[in-house]
């Protein structure tokens, strides 16, 4: 069994940033971008592929990895949780927005604001529940990989390999969730397969060489 990086690094060093905290904060904000860039949705011709924030799960799910792979499955659950939390504030506060009271000349804004951020809830609303069951399947699959394979090697084959069971759930549930009722049957169904595809192919290219470095990082910096 590899050795893991303590739960709280910086108590090892004085004066060191903990690693947990900058993997926190940069999954919490990725996921607050993907909620809202979702709003957008991406066409090629007259056929709808992919919502706009789609182009940050692989990154937000690469940072997944890293807390799975270095600090365990618990901890990865904390931080899922924290993020789920984050989210949900998101959603509370825009709405409070909406309703507070603007002067005239600020309508056109105030129309564009309502737009977005009264849409938001139910991407927001697809985006927990699909979260939650995609990056804990995510984060047990690669924790069990690891575990099996002992060695600490071919961190390629947990990154891709938990993430496309993630992927799976995040995407169907997700998709289903947030565009039912607003988008015609072959768009739900184009747009499930190509942000799987989509979303495998960056974790591939990007994801997984980032997740090399940050983990190979961490371990030597603060094992």
């Amino acid at each position: 069994m590899e050795n893991k990086v303590p739960e709280n690094p910086s108590k090892n060093r004085k004066g060191d940033f903990s690693p947990l905290v900058a993997v926190t904060a940069f999954l919490v904000t990725l996921y607050l971008i993907a909620n809202l860039m979702a709003v957008k949705i991406i066409t090629v011709g007259s056929l709808s592929l992919f919502d706009a924030g789609t182009i940050t799960f692989p990154f937000a799910y690469m940072l997944g990895d890293v807390l799975a792979e270095v600090w365990g499955y618990k901890t990865a659950k904390k931080v899922i949780i924290l993020t789920f939390i984050a989210n949900a504030m998101l959603v509370i506060f825009t709405s409070i927005g909406i309703i507070l009271p603007y002067p005239d000349y600020m309508e056109n804004i105030q129309n564009a604001y309502a737009a977005i951020y009264s849409y938001v809830p139910r991407i927001v609303a697809a985006s927990l529940i699909s979260f939650l069951l995609g990056e804990l399947a995510n984060a047990k699959v690669l924790v069990w990989m690891r575990d099996r394979q002992g060695n600490g090697r071919n961190l390629w084959m947990r990154t891709i390999g938990s993430s496309a069971v993630g992927y799976l759930f995040d995407t169907v549930f997700f998709v289903l969730i947030a565009f039912t009722g607003t988008a015609p049957a072959k768009d739900l169904l184009s747009m499930i397969v190509v942000q799987y595809a989509a979303k495998l192919l960056i974790e591939a290219i990007a994801g997984t060489p980032l997740a090399y470095a940050a983990i190979g990082y961490i371990k030597r910096k603060y094992s």
